[in-house]
């Protein structure tokens, strides 16, 4: 990213789009952190880790005890701190209302904390996920 905005026109890129989600976060150690303080947007693709996290009994007991889906926990995850884009998949306007209440969605910290202790946050940078 840096190379990027140094070239010219550089400047105008809008966004920046990486896979993101709680099951690949490496992004958490230094390239969100960097996007955040130039506001430069992320757009998270797989923020569902592709229906993986929608599947996964520990986010979905969590989920279910604030009444939500797995797949919303973990988009309401994505979501969490502003600055990013989710564009989950959806073929099923059922999961497109989901996805949309998900994005309203407050996460307490006892909850952030439940879900980092589940999906540890990297202490070291990381190869950028790809799908």
């Amino acid at each position: 990213m840096q190379r990027l905005l140094a070239l010219p026109g550089g400047d105008a890129c809008a966004a920046n789009q990486v896979c993101y989600s709680l099951a690949a976060r490496g992004i958490d150690f230094d390239l969100l952190p960097w996007q955040r303080g130039r506001a430069l947007p992320l757009m998270a693709y797989c923020p569902i880790d592709q229906g993986g996290l929608a599947g996964d009994a520990r986010v979905a007991a969590l989920a279910r005890s604030q009444g939500l889906t797995a797949a919303q926990l973990a988009l309401a995850w994505t979501l969490r701190d502003g600055g990013v884009i989710a564009i989950p998949k959806s073929a099923r306007e059922a999961h497109l209302r989901d996805n949309l209440a998900a994005a309203s969605v407050v996460l307490d910290s006892a909850t952030r904390t439940a879900l980092d202790r589940l999906f540890p946050p990297p202490q070291a940078a990381q190869p950028l996920a790809i799908v």
